[in-house]
């Protein structure tokens, strides 16, 4: 064998010597896998990481470990993912959630039906618009609901002239920007609302359309009242869409800020409950008139609110 054949045959020997100790490694490892549960492959790797953190898989959709607070909230949490992706049950709950916020930003107030609630309920109707023509001037020029039409002043005035004494709150439901907010919870509010309110002269409920929170200034001043609570629609939200708020003025007249009005957010059966929000207000009202005073100046110290359930022994045990 010459010197050329030689050096092949070594060469060919190492290599077939590297082969066997990478052939015998991969035995090594593969036996390691099998005893210890090590992954073999990268989807493996995730699926273990996945599970030591706590979350799990399911048709192909990861879970989140926190999944399980899903059933305390309405908040967009725990949504889970396939790769770095929404699944798309949420995505899809996500494009409803915007087009009901947006829905409920455009939908007009149905005032016949939103009376004939708050007369089933008990309480008289009046009602007024704000300077807004239409939705479009509404939305782009906020000064506008904030102010009355001339038909709607010179009808609280009427009614006014007609009254013999001044009433010491009235109640304004107006669209805001979810007209849902004030056509779902306005009436069903009020009526928790209405024990609560003995002892107080109350005006008829004003229901006003394209309004602004400062619309109930203008409505307060004219029927001479003390008090001012605006129930309006709050900016939708993706998880919250009808969401109402209370905006509590005492001695309303145009130009007040909002640094001197109490708010009550969220009024809802999802968020704070109208028995909540009620014993709430009562506890303000009551405030308001003692230190004839709202906003910045009244704190709210209710103290513990009652169960969600609604406990009317708990409420009356707090008034």
């Amino acid at each position: 064998m010459d010197e050329i054949d030689k050096r092949s045959v070594d060469a060919s020997a190492r290599e077939d010597r590297v082969d066997e100790r990478a052939d015998a490694s991969v035995q090594r490892r593969d036996m390691a896998g099998l005893h210890t549960g090590a992954p073999k492959h990268e989807g493996d790797s995730v699926r273990a990481s996945a599970s030591a953190s706590g979350s799990s898989s399911t048709n192909g959709i990861e879970t989140n470990p926190w999944d399980a607070l899903k059933r305390f909230t309405n908040a967009r949490i725990a949504l889970g993912r396939t790769g770095d992706s929404l699944p798309t049950a949420p995505l899809l709950a996500f494009g409803l959630a915007h087009a009901q916020a947006r829905d409920a930003v455009h939908q007009p107030l149905d005032t016949a039906a939103l009376a004939a609630e708050l007369h089933a309920a008990g309480f008289d109707t009046l009602e007024a618009a704000s300077a807004a023509p239409d939705r479009d001037h509404y939305l782009r020029r906020p000064d506008l609901g904030r102010a009355l039409d001339d038909a709607s002043r010179a009808r609280l005035a009427e009614h006014a002239a007609r009254t013999e004494a001044a009433p010491d709150i009235v109640f304004v439901a107006a669209d805001g920007l979810s007209a849902f907010a004030a056509q779902r919870h306005a009436a069903a509010f009020l009526a928790r609302m209405r024990p609560k309110l003995d002892g107080w002269k109350v005006a008829p409920v004003v229901i006003a359309t394209q309004a602004r929170v400062a619309l109930g200034d203008p409505i307060g001043e004219l029927l001479g009242a003390r008090i001012v609570v605006v129930m309006i629609g709050e900016r939708p939200g993706l998880s919250s869409p009808d969401s109402l708020g209370l905006y509590v003025t005492f001695a309303p007249r145009p130009g007040r800020h909002d640094a001197e009005r109490n708010c009550i957010s969220n009024v809802r059966p999802e968020g704070l409950n109208y028995d909540a929000a009620a014993f709430k207000l009562h506890w303000l009202l009551n405030e308001a008139r003692r230190l004839k005073l709202t906003g910045v100046g009244l704190k709210d110290h209710s103290g513990a609110l009652p169960s969600a359930a609604g406990d009317a022994s708990s409420l009356d045990n707090h008034a």
